[in-house]
């Protein structure tokens, strides 16, 4: 997978996830069995979760 440098002003964010090895593992095997990169189909599911799911109203707080 290539290193992402993510600095100040890109307009990049780091999101760091933890999941089990196993499940590591053969994602990254599937990515790569496809060709693929394990951040970019991320990045296309995430895309694709959000337009499907639009933005959601923040809950108001009970504290007022």
């Amino acid at each position: 997978m290539r290193p992402i440098k993510i600095t100040e002003g890109t307009g990049l964010k780091r999101l760091n996830v933890n999941i089990s090895e196993e499940l590591h593992r053969n994602f990254k095997a599937a990515t790569a069995a496809q060709g693929l990169e394990m951040t970019d189909v991320l990045l296309d599911f995430i895309q694709k979760y959000v337009a499907k799911n639009g933005l959601v109203a923040p809950r108001k707080s009970r504290r007022a």
